[in-house]
Order: structure tokens, then C-alpha cells, then sequence
């Protein structure tokens, strides 16, 4: 079969910038928020915080999507999904995940691995209580990951959440909340011109402590 398009042809030279050996003596979580706060200030990266989450699903295979990144800080990353969808039941099984950041328009990725907890009631509360209304009854009318007959299914759920928390607010339901990803790996990737991309990895310690060493490309 002709191929239409010659993918082995598409290639662009990285050039936006480095990771210089300086960078190693930095802790990995206040430079992810260096980066971080150059994606969100590029006006061509529309969502800085979207975010490809790798589990390990109960066939055995590795499933990645994509969700928004909602906190981070020294403890680790949050984001927030359905403790029963794929996800949900995956990282309950197996709690090793990895996480991985692309912004194009920096030629800059950031790759963690890390381990995921529920965060506390108390705090999946305050962010549910948040969210637009909208999103609320969404996360009660969809039974994510199952298998549904079709759209007008989720629709009439919404549908009919809208008419029972028409004159009150919908609670937080159990069987959703946020996760905490502590790292235990964090790795830049900085492209560079003729595929000499800049790598740096950070590894925590049994003493809690980042070390860093540069990877080759």
C-alpha cells in the first residue's frame, strides 16, 4: 500500500533552550515549577496542566490518558478522577504510576514516576465543592469506564440530577476524589539541535534526598 504521507520525512531542529549541569544542584520540584510557570505564561499552550497518566490496568497492559494536573508542591502532584473507573480500580491494584508533562512549544517534557495515595476527604470536599456545577453533576450522572447503551443514557441522568439539586448543592459522592503521585523520579527533557537533547534525572534517596545525573539522549 502507497504511503500518503512520508512520516519518516516530518522532523523539526530544537532550539528554545538547555538543561546546563548548574541545574543538577537544583531541587527537581522548584524546577518543575519553573517550567511549569513558563508553559502557563506561553500564549500557544492552552492547558499547561494536562497531563498523561500511565497505569497498569488488570489486563496487564499500561493505559495512558490524559488529566489536569490541580496542585502541586513538595509533597507531590494532585489530580483528581472516579476511585471506581480504570484509573481509579488500577491504581488501587498497583499505586506505582507515571505521569508525564509535554509542552511542544518549549520543545520541554517533564517525566515522573511516583507513587499515588487518596488524598484526605476533607480535601477532595473543598475541591468538589469548587468545581462549577456543571462538573459536579457530571461526575454523579456518568458511571465512568462502564459500558452504557449510548449518549442519551448520560444525558437523561444529568437531566434528572439537575432537577433533584435544583434547590440544593450536590455533596461530593464517595467514589470520587483526588490522588497524591509522590515522586520518586523526576526527569527534564530539554530538545536540542541534532538530537543531542539535554536529560537530567532526579532520584530520591532512602534519606528522602534528590540526586541528579544527565542521561544521554
Amino acid at each position: 500500500m502507497k504511503e500518503k504521507h512520508n512520516l519518516g520525512a516530518l522532523r523539526k531542529s530544537y532550539e528554545k533552550g538547555g538543561l546546563s549541569d548548574k541545574e543538577k544542584s537544583q531541587d527537581p520540584l522548584e524546577l518543575f515549577k519553573i517550567w511549569f510557570s513558563e508553559a502557563q505564561l506561553e500564549p500557544s499552550i492552552e492547558e499547561a496542566n494536562a497531563m498523561s497518566i500511565v497505569t497498569l490496568g488488570a489486563d496487564e497492559y499500561p493505559k495512558a490518558r490524559i488529566v489536569l494536573l490541580k496542585h502541586f508542591d513538595a509533597e507531590g502532584f494532585v489530580f483528581y478522577t472516579n476511585y471506581a473507573s480504570a484509573k481509579g480500580q488500577a491504581i488501587a491494584k498497583h499505586p506505582r504510576v507515571g505521569i508525564s508533562f509535554f509542552w511542544p512549544a518549549l520543545e520541554r517534557q517533564v517525566i515522573i514516576c511516583g507513587d499515588a495515595e487518596k488524598l484526605s476527604p476533607e480535601m477532595s470536599d473543598a475541591y468538589f465543592d469548587s468545581r462549577p456545577l456543571g462538573s459536579r453533576l457530571g461526575s454523579l450522572a456518568s458511571p465512568q469506564s462502564k459500558v452504557i447503551e449510548n449518549r442519551s443514557e448520560l444525558e437523561a441522568n444529568l437531566k434528572a440530577l439537575e432537577a433533584k439539586y435544583a434547590a440544593y448543592e450536590p455533596k461530593r459522592p464517595h467514589h470520587w476524589g483526588g490522588y497524591l503521585v509522590r515522586p520518586v523520579e523526576i526527569e527534564f527533557w530539554q530538545g536540542r539541535p541534532n538530537r543531542l537533547h539535554d536529560r537530567l534525572r532526579f532520584s530520591q534517596t532512602a534519606e528522602q534526598k534528590w540526586t541528579a545525573e544527565r542521561l544521554a539522549p
